[in-house]
Protein backbone atom coordinates (compact mmCIF):
# COMPACT_ATOMS: atom_id res chain seq x y z
CA UNK A 1 0.00 0.00 0.00
CA UNK A 2 3.08 2.35 -0.97
CA UNK A 3 2.02 5.94 -2.76
CA UNK A 4 4.10 7.99 -3.81
CA UNK A 5 2.88 11.44 -1.63
CA UNK A 6 -0.01 11.35 0.27
CA UNK A 7 -4.05 11.27 -0.70
CA UNK A 8 -7.07 13.07 -0.61
CA UNK A 9 -10.46 11.40 -0.12
CA UNK A 10 -13.80 13.30 -0.50
CA UNK A 11 -17.10 12.23 0.63
CA UNK A 12 -20.14 14.37 -0.96
CA UNK A 13 -23.30 13.49 0.81
CA UNK A 14 -26.59 15.51 0.00
CA UNK A 15 -26.33 18.08 2.81
CA UNK A 16 -22.19 18.13 3.47
CA UNK A 17 -19.11 17.48 1.71
CA UNK A 18 -15.72 16.33 3.58
CA UNK A 19 -12.62 16.01 2.93
CA UNK A 20 -9.21 14.08 4.23
CA UNK A 21 -5.83 13.94 3.54
CA UNK A 22 -4.83 10.72 3.67
CA UNK A 23 -1.17 9.62 4.85
CA UNK A 24 0.07 5.80 4.88
CA UNK A 25 -0.82 5.98 8.22
CA UNK A 26 -4.01 7.11 7.87
CA UNK A 27 -5.97 10.33 8.47
CA UNK A 28 -4.17 13.37 8.67
CA UNK A 29 -6.58 16.21 8.50
CA UNK A 30 -9.94 17.18 7.62
CA UNK A 31 -12.77 19.53 6.56
CA UNK A 32 -15.91 19.65 5.27
CA UNK A 33 -18.94 22.38 4.30
CA UNK A 34 -22.53 22.36 4.06
CA UNK A 35 -23.74 21.80 0.25
CA UNK A 36 -25.94 23.94 -1.10
CA UNK A 37 -28.20 20.98 -2.16
CA UNK A 38 -30.68 23.40 -4.06
CA UNK A 39 -28.01 25.04 -5.67
CA UNK A 40 -26.51 25.37 -9.36
CA UNK A 41 -24.42 22.54 -10.06
CA UNK A 42 -21.21 25.39 -10.27
CA UNK A 43 -22.30 26.13 -6.81
CA UNK A 44 -22.00 22.90 -5.77
CA UNK A 45 -18.40 22.39 -7.34
CA UNK A 46 -17.08 25.82 -5.56
CA UNK A 47 -18.06 24.28 -2.41
CA UNK A 48 -16.52 21.04 -3.20
CA UNK A 49 -13.42 22.99 -4.18
CA UNK A 50 -12.84 25.07 -1.27
CA UNK A 51 -13.28 22.00 0.84
CA UNK A 52 -10.54 20.09 -0.64
CA UNK A 53 -8.28 22.98 -0.75
CA UNK A 54 -8.54 23.87 2.77
CA UNK A 55 -6.14 20.02 3.11
CA UNK A 56 -4.39 19.73 -0.13
CA UNK A 57 -1.18 20.68 0.05
CA UNK A 58 2.39 20.06 -2.44
CA UNK A 59 1.94 16.46 -0.58
CA UNK A 60 -0.90 15.36 -2.73
CA UNK A 61 -0.47 12.90 -5.62
CA UNK A 62 -4.31 11.96 -6.39
CA UNK A 63 -7.77 12.96 -5.21
CA UNK A 64 -10.54 10.23 -4.73
CA UNK A 65 -14.20 11.19 -4.45
CA UNK A 66 -16.68 8.91 -3.31
CA UNK A 67 -20.67 9.99 -4.26
CA UNK A 68 -24.23 8.93 -3.97
CA UNK A 69 -24.85 7.97 -7.27
CA UNK A 70 -24.26 6.63 -10.47
CA UNK A 71 -20.72 6.87 -11.98
CA UNK A 72 -19.13 6.49 -15.30
CA UNK A 73 -15.54 5.12 -13.65
CA UNK A 74 -13.93 5.50 -16.92
CA UNK A 75 -14.37 9.29 -17.50
CA UNK A 76 -15.18 10.36 -13.64
CA UNK A 77 -18.82 11.67 -14.99
CA UNK A 78 -21.01 11.84 -12.06
CA UNK A 79 -25.07 11.18 -12.97
CA UNK A 80 -28.29 11.98 -11.47
CA UNK A 81 -27.36 12.82 -7.43
CA UNK A 82 -30.98 12.77 -6.08
CA UNK A 83 -29.84 14.82 -3.58
CA UNK A 84 -28.40 17.57 -5.82
CA UNK A 85 -31.11 17.85 -8.59
CA UNK A 86 -28.89 20.50 -10.58
CA UNK A 87 -26.04 17.39 -10.74
CA UNK A 88 -27.74 15.53 -13.69
CA UNK A 89 -24.02 14.95 -15.94
CA UNK A 90 -20.94 16.58 -13.90
CA UNK A 91 -17.80 15.90 -15.69
CA UNK A 92 -16.09 16.07 -11.61
CA UNK A 93 -12.59 14.42 -12.62
CA UNK A 94 -11.96 17.11 -15.36
CA UNK A 95 -12.74 19.87 -13.68
CA UNK A 96 -10.97 18.51 -10.52
CA UNK A 97 -7.84 18.09 -12.25
CA UNK A 98 -8.05 21.16 -13.84
CA UNK A 99 -8.10 22.69 -10.40
CA UNK A 100 -5.95 20.59 -8.70
CA UNK A 101 -3.17 19.15 -10.79
CA UNK A 102 -3.44 15.79 -9.92
CA UNK A 103 -5.16 12.79 -11.46
CA UNK A 104 -8.78 12.40 -9.66
CA UNK A 105 -10.59 9.03 -9.18
CA UNK A 106 -14.23 9.48 -8.56
CA UNK A 107 -16.59 6.54 -7.55
CA UNK A 108 -19.80 5.01 -6.19
CA UNK A 109 -19.89 5.81 -2.40
CA UNK A 110 -21.00 1.96 -1.54
CA UNK A 111 -17.77 1.34 -3.26
CA UNK A 112 -15.67 3.77 -1.82
CA UNK A 113 -16.95 1.68 1.85
CA UNK A 114 -15.72 -1.88 0.76
CA UNK A 115 -12.32 0.00 -0.91
CA UNK A 116 -12.01 1.41 2.42
CA UNK A 117 -12.50 -1.47 4.59
CA UNK A 118 -10.23 -3.33 1.93
CA UNK A 119 -7.10 -1.27 2.70
CA UNK A 120 -7.42 0.35 6.13
CA UNK A 121 -9.91 -2.19 7.86
CA UNK A 122 -11.26 -5.46 8.57
CA UNK A 123 -10.71 -6.52 4.95
CA UNK A 124 -6.57 -6.09 5.27
CA UNK A 125 -5.02 -9.57 4.71
CA UNK A 126 -7.88 -10.47 2.32
CA UNK A 127 -8.79 -10.67 -1.46
CA UNK A 128 -12.12 -10.63 -1.89
CA UNK A 129 -15.12 -8.57 -0.08
CA UNK A 130 -17.98 -7.24 -0.23
CA UNK A 131 -19.25 -4.34 1.69
CA UNK A 132 -22.34 -3.38 2.74
CA UNK A 133 -24.09 -0.05 3.57
CA UNK A 134 -26.74 -0.75 5.91
CA UNK A 135 -28.40 2.96 6.41
CA UNK A 136 -31.70 4.51 4.83
CA UNK A 137 -30.86 2.54 1.50
CA UNK A 138 -29.13 -0.78 0.70
CA UNK A 139 -25.96 -0.62 -1.01
CA UNK A 140 -22.96 -2.56 -1.71
CA UNK A 141 -19.28 -2.74 -2.98
CA UNK A 142 -17.28 -5.61 -4.28
CA UNK A 143 -13.54 -6.67 -4.16
CA UNK A 144 -12.57 -9.27 -6.36
CA UNK A 145 -9.31 -10.53 -6.18
CA UNK A 146 -7.63 -7.58 -4.39
CA UNK A 147 -9.45 -5.30 -6.85
CA UNK A 148 -12.60 -2.91 -6.89
CA UNK A 149 -15.29 -4.67 -9.31
CA UNK A 150 -17.48 -2.52 -10.25
CA UNK A 151 -18.76 -3.85 -14.02
CA UNK A 152 -19.87 -2.25 -16.80
CA UNK A 153 -21.86 0.73 -15.62
CA UNK A 154 -20.88 1.16 -12.39
CA UNK A 155 -23.63 -1.21 -11.26
CA UNK A 156 -22.10 -4.89 -9.85
CA UNK A 157 -22.66 -4.92 -6.26
CA UNK A 158 -26.41 -3.02 -5.95
CA UNK A 159 -28.16 -5.96 -4.21
CA UNK A 160 -30.66 -3.80 -2.62
CA UNK A 161 -32.20 -3.73 -6.25
CA UNK A 162 -32.46 -7.14 -6.67
CA UNK A 163 -36.55 -8.04 -6.45
CA UNK A 164 -37.55 -10.04 -3.30
CA UNK A 165 -41.09 -10.47 -2.48
CA UNK A 166 -42.43 -8.04 -4.89
CA UNK A 167 -40.49 -5.26 -3.97
CA UNK A 168 -36.58 -5.26 -3.52
CA UNK A 169 -34.09 -6.83 -0.95
CA UNK A 170 -33.36 -2.73 -0.25
CA UNK A 171 -37.22 -2.41 0.74
CA UNK A 172 -37.10 -4.83 3.61
CA UNK A 173 -33.26 -4.93 4.25
CA UNK A 174 -32.65 -1.22 5.41
CA UNK A 175 -33.81 1.65 7.91
CA UNK A 176 -37.09 2.39 5.70
CA UNK A 177 -38.28 -1.04 7.02
CA UNK A 178 -39.11 0.22 10.56
CA UNK A 179 -40.04 3.17 9.66
CA UNK A 180 -42.66 2.04 7.31
CA UNK A 181 -43.50 -0.98 8.98
CA UNK A 182 -43.29 0.31 12.65
CA UNK A 183 -43.46 4.16 12.42
CA UNK A 184 -40.17 3.98 14.70
CA UNK A 185 -36.78 5.32 13.67
CA UNK A 186 -33.97 2.54 13.53
CA UNK A 187 -31.93 4.33 15.66
CA UNK A 188 -34.73 5.32 18.32
CA UNK A 189 -35.47 1.22 17.96
CA UNK A 190 -31.31 0.27 18.67
CA UNK A 191 -31.73 2.64 21.65
CA UNK A 192 -34.22 0.79 23.15
CA UNK A 193 -33.15 -2.49 22.28
CA UNK A 194 -30.03 -1.77 24.28
CA UNK A 195 -32.25 -0.59 27.25
CA UNK A 196 -33.82 -4.24 27.17
CA UNK A 197 -36.92 -3.29 25.49
CA UNK A 198 -38.92 -6.54 24.54
CA UNK A 199 -40.83 -5.17 21.33
CA UNK A 200 -37.19 -3.16 20.30
CA UNK A 201 -35.92 -6.65 20.17
CA UNK A 202 -38.62 -8.59 18.67
CA UNK A 203 -38.96 -6.06 15.25
CA UNK A 204 -34.85 -6.36 15.13
CA UNK A 205 -35.65 -9.89 15.34
CA UNK A 206 -38.08 -9.83 12.79
CA UNK A 207 -35.92 -7.53 10.24
CA UNK A 208 -33.02 -10.12 10.86
CA UNK A 209 -35.30 -12.94 8.88
CA UNK A 210 -35.13 -10.47 5.86
CA UNK A 211 -31.66 -9.70 6.39
CA UNK A 212 -30.64 -13.20 6.45
CA UNK A 213 -31.80 -13.74 3.20
CA UNK A 214 -30.21 -10.76 1.39
CA UNK A 215 -26.90 -12.10 3.06
CA UNK A 216 -27.66 -15.61 1.36
CA UNK A 217 -28.33 -13.70 -1.94
CA UNK A 218 -24.90 -12.34 -2.01
CA UNK A 219 -23.45 -15.58 -0.55
CA UNK A 220 -24.42 -17.40 -3.89
CA UNK A 221 -24.00 -14.56 -5.90
CA UNK A 222 -20.10 -13.75 -4.38
CA UNK A 223 -18.86 -15.80 -2.19
CA UNK A 224 -16.52 -13.86 -0.36
CA UNK A 225 -13.92 -14.55 2.07
CA UNK A 226 -15.37 -11.61 4.35
CA UNK A 227 -18.52 -9.41 4.60
CA UNK A 228 -18.01 -6.30 5.95
CA UNK A 229 -20.86 -4.04 7.09
CA UNK A 230 -21.51 -0.16 7.72
CA UNK A 231 -24.31 2.32 7.57
CA UNK A 232 -26.36 3.34 10.76
CA UNK A 233 -28.32 0.07 10.95
CA UNK A 234 -25.39 -1.66 11.11
CA UNK A 235 -24.41 -0.93 14.96
CA UNK A 236 -27.66 -2.61 15.88
CA UNK A 237 -26.53 -5.90 14.14
CA UNK A 238 -26.37 -8.15 17.57
CA UNK A 239 -30.00 -7.98 17.78
CA UNK A 240 -30.89 -8.89 14.22
CA UNK A 241 -27.74 -11.52 14.10
CA UNK A 242 -29.41 -14.42 15.84
CA UNK A 243 -32.33 -14.34 13.27
CA UNK A 244 -30.20 -13.83 10.10
CA UNK A 245 -27.89 -17.00 11.14
CA UNK A 246 -31.08 -18.79 12.01
CA UNK A 247 -32.23 -18.22 8.08
CA UNK A 248 -28.31 -19.18 7.10
CA UNK A 249 -28.67 -22.33 8.54
CA UNK A 250 -30.70 -23.26 4.94
CA UNK A 251 -27.59 -22.04 2.93
CA UNK A 252 -26.70 -24.89 0.97
CA UNK A 253 -22.95 -24.65 1.72
CA UNK A 254 -22.06 -24.95 5.22
CA UNK A 255 -18.71 -25.49 4.75
CA UNK A 256 -18.43 -22.29 3.06
CA UNK A 257 -20.16 -20.89 5.28
CA UNK A 258 -18.16 -21.29 8.10
CA UNK A 259 -15.19 -19.55 6.41
CA UNK A 260 -16.79 -16.43 5.65
CA UNK A 261 -16.51 -13.63 8.52
CA UNK A 262 -19.38 -11.68 8.41
CA UNK A 263 -18.21 -8.24 10.85
CA UNK A 264 -19.36 -4.97 11.76
CA UNK A 265 -16.74 -1.74 10.45
CA UNK A 266 -14.68 -0.23 13.09
CA UNK A 267 -12.96 2.41 10.61
CA UNK A 268 -13.23 5.43 11.73
CA UNK A 269 -13.92 8.05 8.41
CA UNK A 270 -14.15 4.67 6.54
CA UNK A 271 -15.68 7.17 3.94
CA UNK A 272 -12.72 9.72 3.31
CA UNK A 273 -10.39 6.43 3.60
CA UNK A 274 -12.01 4.39 0.83
CA UNK A 275 -12.33 7.39 -1.69
CA UNK A 276 -8.46 7.82 -1.11
CA UNK A 277 -8.45 4.58 -2.00
CA UNK A 278 -9.96 5.00 -5.42
CA UNK A 279 -6.21 6.02 -5.97
CA UNK A 280 -4.39 3.21 -4.69
CA UNK A 281 -6.67 1.03 -6.97
CA UNK A 282 -6.53 2.67 -9.87
CA UNK A 283 -2.32 2.12 -9.64
CA UNK A 284 -2.85 -1.46 -10.22
CA UNK A 285 -4.60 -0.88 -13.66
Amino acid sequence: MMTKGNLIGVDLGGTNVRAGLIGEKGLIAQSACQVSSSGSEEQVLQEIRETVAEVFDDTVSGIGIGVPSVVDVDRGVVYTVENIPSWREVFLADIMEKWFKVPVQVNNDANCFALGEFYYGSGRGYRDLLGMVVGTGLGAGLVIDGRLYCGQNCGAGEVGSIPFQGETIEYYCSGQYFSREHGLDGAVLHERALGGDREAREIFSEFGAYFGQALMTVLYAYDPQIIVMGGSVSKAWPFYEPAARRVLESFSYQHALARVKIVVSTVTGVALLGAAALCLDAGKK
